[in-house]
């Protein structure tokens, strides 16, 4: 039987590296979802958090999928 499953990620984001960061973490998802042996990606969200200014420090991303 199929499980569907939900995993969060989160990655600090800091002022002219963001291109590198949003790859790093693109590819740090793509390679849990190869070891999980995930069948099926239903969604993936992306959320920032801000700091205590409202500056954006991070981004959370969640990815719901299937093994």
């Amino acid at each position: 039987m199929a499980m569907v499953k939900i995993k969060t990620f989160m990655t600090p984001i800091k002022i002219f590296a963001t291109v590198r960061e949003l790859n790093a973490l693109d590819a740090q998802v793509a390679d849990f979802l190869n070891a999980e042996k995930a069948t099926d990606v239903f969604s993936v969200s992306d959320a920032a958090t801000a700091g205590e200014h409202g500056e954006t420090i991070g981004l959370i991303r969640t990815v719901c999928y299937r093994v």
